[in-house]
């Protein structure tokens, strides 16, 4: 086999690694042609055959990705999957669906030892010699199984502090979070990087969109049944689920701070909404008809005379983003809004924001399961179970918070800002999804 170069590896592949990066979950610029990769920095953490290879790699010169290169001589049947190219003989592929060298790094992480320029950081004792196994759900993360943890690989770090540790570090002792448990850090750089962060793994969760979806099919299953008398009816759930994010807006206030905007503070983000509108039109032709009402919608925030509280948020809060529980709902992932960039995230937000993700995806849940034809009596039941269920978690959330519907201006232009990204997304990742989003603003504008 071909002498491992690192700092050439990514080149080597060149175009091979380009389409495979472009076809992954992870990839952020869909829309964008990808051309060309480059090594940000690199090294071997573990030699042989396998090799493991860890990357920052940067396509077209923007901000890099993390990869884990596995390199074989030959690639078992059941690693075919993971393949991404060959170069001198060898193959390389995606090396977190090898549970041999994940384990074999761990192992090696653990001693407290850096490795090839990387650190783990453990936040209470870990024992070694676990195989791992990778989650199946695609993510816009790669995250692998380690016995009762659960170690999250950040397929774009950035430099400095990672908020989704941090939060999670603040939020510390909640019952809403999966505890912390250790960090990998990427020491090669000017500045320290958090590659991966490990946490509590919880065996017996089922996420949030699973759990709604169900309803929704037991819903449209039936004949003539209203949401509240079907056996799956999920609003009792969407309550609690409100009540649940409404404590952890409660505990990252009071763990980070909390301070009150006036109305005319709230400009700037009306401005903001107007600009992402501004660069969607310009990508979406279908947006055009409900340019009026969007703007008509972020403007009516400009009228309010309220002052209005912001700190830290979860900032991406959907169905895919909370899990159920013997114990309750717990929260996961607060990284942020994955278009955003690091400085965005880190800017206090109205909890509103976080109402108004979920939401929207309550309506996701509702109608990505209609069929293309127009079927005026399902796209009313699946109305129905939405209304149901948004109202549910609201109920629930003013059980601790603040009752989001008496903010009804703001929570609406957030919620059409939203409906705005979705649009971008689904028109440069999934196509065949673009109605929803487009239907939500002509029902709820």
């Amino acid at each position: 086999m071909t002498v491992i170069r690192p700092t050439k590896l990514a080149e080597e592949l060149g175009g091979t690694l380009v389409r495979w990066l472009v076809g992954q979950r992870f990839f952020r610029t869909k829309g964008q042609a990808a051309t060309s990769v480059s090594t940000v920095r690199s090294s071997v953490l573990l030699e042989g055959d396998p090799a493991l290879v860890h990357a920052m790699v940067s396509v077209d010169g923007g901000d890099p990705y993390q990869l884990l290169f596995g390199i074989r001589g030959h690639l078992p049947d059941h690693l075919a999957h993971a393949a991404i190219g060959e170069f001198g003989g060898a193959v390389v592929y995606d090396a977190p669906h090898d549970p041999d060298l994940m384990a074999a790094l761990m192992d090696r992480l653990l001693s407290g030892e850096s490795v090839g320029g990387l650190r783990f950081e453990a936040d209470r004792p870990i024992a070694p010699g676990i195989r791992p196994r990778p989650v199946g759900v695609e993510q816009s993360n790669t995250s692998l199984v380690f016995g009762s943890s659960i170690l999250k690989l950040y397929r774009q770090p950035a430099e400095g502090p990672n908020r989704d540790v941090d939060l999670h570090r603040a939020l510390a002792g909640s019952p809403h979070i999966a505890a912390p448990l250790g960090v990998l850090t990427d020491e090669r750089g000017p500045a320290p990087v958090v590659l991966a962060f490990l946490q509590q793994f919880l065996p017996d969760a089922v996420e949030g969109w699973a759990m709604a979806t169900a309803s929704v099919r037991d819903l449209l299953a039936e004949g003539d049944l209203h949401a509240d008398e079907v056996g799956g009816d999920f609003a009792g759930e969407a309550g609690r689920l409100g009540t649940a994010v409404a404590e952890v807006h409660a505990a990252l206030a009071k763990a980070t701070g909390r301070r009150m905007v006036s109305a005319a503070d709230l400009g700037a983000e009306v401005d903001a909404m107007h600009a992402r509108l501004d660069v969607v039109l310009k990508e979406v032709p279908a947006l055009a008809p409900e340019e009026a009402t969007l703007r008509a919608a972020f403007d009516d925030v400009r009228g309010l005379t309220t002052p209005a509280p912001i700190h830290q948020i979860h900032g991406d809060l959907h169905l895919g983003q909370v899990l159920r529980t013997t114990a309750g709902w717990i929260l996961i992932d607060f990284e942020g809004e994955p278009g955003a960039t690091p400085e965005q995230r880190v800017v206090p937000r109205s909890p509103l924001r976080d109402v108004a993700g979920m939401l929207r995806s309550f309506d996701y849940a509702a109608f990505h399961l209609l069929p293309i034809d127009d079927d005026r009596q399902l796209a009313a039941r699946a109305t129905e179970w939405a209304d149901r269920n948004r109202d549910a978690f609201c109920a629930g959330y003013a059980e601790v918070g603040e009752d989001p519907r008496q903010q009804s201006v703001l929570l609406r232009a957030l919620e059409l800002d939203k409906a705005v990204y979705e649009v971008r997304y689904e028109h440069n990742n999934r196509p065949d999804w673009l109605a929803i989003p487009l239907a939500a603003i002509q029902r709820r504008g």
